[in-house]
């Protein structure tokens, strides 16, 4: 009968215990890593314009403070989240695709009255990224951190963000967005003007071939309008602002600063 040689037994139970021990070693950095090194990736994927501070918890279920910057270069002028956002991550499978995707539930206590859920699914040479139907509610002068043109207008008020089917999709170097986004500012105030409010604003987004852009009037003595596209990375925008009869001596200032005077209105136009 055979006999076993007791330094190979040892030997490989210890390949053994050292593959154990690598296995938990492994797993615990990918359950129990640090929020920091996803904040990390993300404050480098915006250039610095978005931070994320005193992060807590682990990149699977953390929280940190949300910071607007207007750059890498500039950290004196940021501007801050009222409350804390805070996220879990975690697997998701892709029915529709049969993909595993990348789900993330995102929310702040001052702004999000249900979590925001995002999915990010791989594709073929792409990626897609879906976000749920929504209401949220930011502060408007929280846009101030990102610099010019907001630290000139500093604006007063709240944004209230809707999302309807919103998707964005990048495939073989080319980028497509669908669904549609609405954002009202409500009750806007700003420096440049002794009134206050100014008024509230619609901005609508239609996701297409070449995203639309619409912009309009809600109630308020400042009078916007206009209509734009986004294709492929150039925006052009065209629109007017005029005064109510009863404020046009007190927006005459403002007018003069928001584009072209042309009579008593003031011809926006980008692109």
């Amino acid at each position: 009968m055979q006999r076993l040689n007791p330094a190979s037994h040892l030997s490989a139970s210890t390949r053994w215990a050292w593959t154990g021990a690598g296995l938990g070693l492994a797993l615990a950095l990918i359950t129990q890593a640090p929020a920091h090194w996803l904040t990390r990736a993300i404050e480098h994927a915006s250039g610095e314009r978005m931070l994320l501070q005193d992060p807590q918890g682990t990149v699977w279920n953390g929280s940190a403070q949300w910071v607007l910057n207007e750059g890498p270069l500039n950290l004196a002028n940021t501007t801050t989240l009222p409350t804390r956002v805070t996220w879990q991550l975690g697997p998701h499978l892709d029915f529709a695709n049969l993909r595993l995707a990348l789900s993330a539930t995102v929310a702040s206590a001052c702004c999000t009255p249900q979590p925001v859920r995002v999915d990010v699914s791989p594709l073929w040479r792409g990626v897609r990224v879906q976000v749920s139907d929504h209401t949220s509610h930011w502060p408007a002068n929280w846009l101030v951190g990102l610099g010019t043109p907001w630290n000139t207008v500093q604006p007063e008020g709240q944004l209230q963000l809707q999302t309807s089917h919103l998707q964005w999709t990048q495939q073989a170097g080319k980028e497509q967005l669908q669904g549609e986004a609405e954002l009202q500012l409500q009750k806007l105030a700003t420096r440049l003007s002794t009134l206050r409010p100014l008024g509230s604003y619609r901005l609508r987004v239609q996701g297409g071939d070449a995203i639309a852009l619409t912009l309009d009037t809600l109630e308020g003595s400042l009078l916007l309008q206009g209509t734009g596209q986004l294709h492929n990375g150039h925006l052009r925008f065209t629109g007017e602002a005029s005064a109510a009869p009863d404020a046009e001596a007190a927006l005459s200032n403002l007018l003069n600063i928001l584009g072209q005077r042309q009579g008593s209105k003031s011809i926006l136009k980008m692109g």
